[in-house]
């Protein structure tokens, strides 16, 4: 994970669908930490953020769940025993709609607790009290075997992000720098929908002097390059209302 500048707005935490950003408001989030014991979520952050992630916290399974829907999340750390809806019930939301990566992190130790957090889709599960160092290893391993690839396959869709180049069918694409960013950020984060917000300061910045209908323009422009009918997509879809989302 490459190290980012603590910059004002990265220190600050705000307050959203009762849990917290530890983190710039519209970004996706790195990792959504799901934890009820506030000094705990707290610490755990702090060290996160140390390592340049960023960091969202819920205190229940419902806010978690809505969250993870607003804001995505790369990976989830999941507590089990959480008030209302239970962490075994937030995993299998998770699971019902993705593979996003799962750590459960629990002072449930029984076996049966264990086997039932990894059947519904949990990558690993770790007992409270944990050794920080320990699950920062293995949050970073996961990183590097997820996200950190050079290439990118989806279905046709190449994407080389040392060269910035795109590939359909074998065929390059010949995208300008933006236009490579943007596809990449939307196959990132295939089957979910972004807001257009979130992409036009994920790939345009908070502070550009740029306007929103630069992405739309930018979309218009993918789709010529990208789809075999632009008029009737069906890799960058609209999501009326809300944003784009791509389909493989």
């Amino acid at each position: 994970m490459r190290r980012r500048a603590k910059s004002a707005a990265w220190q600050r935490r705000e307050v959203c669908a009762g849990g917290i950003l530890c983190g710039k408001g519209m970004d996706m989030t790195d990792i959504l930490i799901v934890e009820d014991n506030k000094e705990l979520a707290e610490v755990l952050c702090d060290f996160l953020r140390a390592e340049g992630y960023i960091v969202s916290v819920a205190d229940s399974g419902e806010r978690a769940v809505s969250m993870y829907e607003r804001y995505g999340a790369k990976l989830v750390i999941l507590d089990i025993m959480l008030p209302g809806m239970d962490g075994f019930e937030v995993c299998r939301k998770i699971r019902d709609n993705d593979n996003t990566p799962v750590i459960i992190v629990s002072a449930k130790t029984e076996k049966e607790d264990k086997l039932n957090g990894l059947i519904l889709g949990a990558d690993d599960y770790i007992e409270k009290p944990y050794d920080i160092d320990i699950l920062l290893a293995k949050i970073s391993g996961i990183f590097k075997r997820r996200y950190q690839s050079d290439t990118i396959v989806c279905g046709s869709l190449k994407l080389d992000k040392v060269k910035e180049t795109a590939c359909m069918q074998d065929k390059e694409l010949n995208l300008n720098s933006k236009e490579f960013a943007l596809l990449l950020y939307l196959v990132e984060n295939k089957g979910r929908a972004m807001s257009k917000e979130t992409l036009f300061n994920k790939i345009w910045g908070f502070d550009s002097e740029s306007e929103q209908q630069t992405l739309t323009v930018h979309i218009k422009w993918l789709r010529e390059k990208l789809e075999d009918n632009p008029k009737e997509p069906k890799h960058i879809i609209t999501v009326w209302g809300v944003g784009y989302r791509y389909e493989e």
